[in-house]
């Protein structure tokens, strides 16, 4: 698990990808189920060039971006870490400095922070 600072944030936008948008539905659904995340969005197909074992690659990929606060990244990050089918996936974690305070409440409501 990744030592995380996240300072003030309460609250957290995890970004991940898969290369197949049933997959990416399934790891979305398992995520709000585990209550690890109160939400998550499905974007793409995207197009991403990356540089992986020696090699510039280009692929389709589904882009997750889930909600859900500083204190359970750790557990998302976990779950996606289990359920991914990439060797070595991106897990991204942004905090999320204002939002709309309804919102923020809902998303705590909803992981059960």
């Amino acid at each position: 698990m990744t030592e995380v600072e996240m300072g003030e944030a309460k609250f957290v936008q995890v970004v991940t990808t898969l290369d197949d948008r049933d997959a990416a539905l399934s790891l979305a659904r398992s995520a709000l189920e585990a209550r690890v995340a109160a939400c998550a969005q499905l974007g793409g197909p995207i197009r991403s060039v990356y540089r992986w074992q020696g090699a510039v690659e280009e692929a389709d990929e589904f882009m997750l971006v889930f909600k859900t606060t500083a204190a359970g990244y750790p557990a998302l990050e976990r779950h996606i870490l289990d359920r991914h089918p990439y060797e070595t996936p991106e897990i991204v974690c942004t905090p999320v400095v204002a939002g709309n305070p309804a919102y923020l409440d809902w998303v705590a409501a909803e992981t059960g922070q």
